[in-house]
């Protein structure tokens, strides 16, 4: 049996924000320029770096047990790999990104349908043609390698992935459907997930991933406040989870500890204050695990 993992990371759009997840989870990831094999700080975890768009054909195929790499692109090469979990972080924003059909902004097409027969440009070639065949549109379906945006006005419509929507914007583009939402997935190979050693490891990474996702926008809340304004105060903070209550030397004050979603700090923090918290501070946190 086996005690290294083999796990891919993705190269490319990815990798800064992946390397930070990773961190954030607590395993400290190296790279030398130019190579295609981090190191990290874990023996039995053995990375090398693959692009997102091919990763679910190197698990399926079993070249690695584990890896990271967006939904659109399982869908892309039709992978059969057990999908561990979802784990929704990109390069740009927090959100979802999304595969839409575009046209230039003078174009007449208004709908699917006004597509019968057009030609579309695309990186995501096969589930494009999958989602028309659906619609029984007949369609023609470019590969695009790149400057996607510039082919909307060459050919009919592109179907391209956008997060925010300003380069479509910027490039006098208007979006006619979405076709298909995607978050980074993790994936294992299903050889590898019934081996009892590396479903146990997958499994705990996943669990730390997702921890590091789940406290990347929220930080722990701390002060100290009277014994008589306990029960204001706690009306005041989130209802999902009880707070922490220490009493301290002086008996007549206590300490109050909290996780919270930093957003809400800024209209939370002076209610505090008013009701008689003191000493309140706030700290980041790497990961918060349910």
């Amino acid at each position: 049996m086996s005690t290294i993992v083999k796990i891919g990371l993705p190269k490319g759009s990815l990798q800064d924000s992946t390397f930070d997840l990773f961190r954030r989870a607590g395993f400290h990831v190296q790279l030398s320029s130019r190579s295609y094999f981090p190191t990290m700080d874990d023996p039995e975890l053995d990375p090398i770096l693959f692009r997102a768009q091919e990763m679910s054909r190197y698990v399926e195929d079993g070249v690695i047990d584990v890896g990271l790499t967006g939904y659109d692109w399982i869908c892309e090469n039709r992978s059969d790999v057990i999908e561990v979990c979802e784990l929704i972080y990109s390069k740009a924003t927090s959100k979802p990104a999304s595969w839409v059909l575009a046209v230039p902004n003078e174009s007449t097409i208004q709908k699917l349908e006004d597509l019968e027969g057009k030609i579309i440009a695309t990186e995501l070639v096969n589930f494009t043609k999958d989602y028309f065949q659906k619609k029984n549109i007949q369609v023609k379906v470019e590969f695009s390698w790149g400057a996607t945006e510039v082919k909307a006005r060459l050919l009919d419509a592109i179907v391209e992935i956008t997060e925010t929507g300003s380069s479509l914007k910027a490039n006098n583009l208007r979006i006619i459907a979405t076709l298909l939402t995607t978050t980074t997935r993790l994936i294992a190979n299903k050889k590898a997930w019934q081996d009892p050693f590396k479903r146990e490891k997958i499994e705990a990474i996943a669990l730390l991933l997702q921890g590091a996702i789940e406290g990347r926008e929220k930080v722990g809340l701390k002060m100290n406040l009277p014994c008589q304004k306990l029960a204001d105060i706690l009306k005041l903070l989130p209802a999902e989870k009880s707070p922490t209550v220490n009493p301290l030397a002086d008996q007549e004050y206590v300490a109050v500890e909290v996780i919270v979603e930093e957003k809400t700090c800024r209209e939370l923090v002076p209610k505090l204050k008013r009701a008689g918290a003191s000493g309140i501070f706030t700290y980041p946190l790497n990961k918060v695990i349910p």
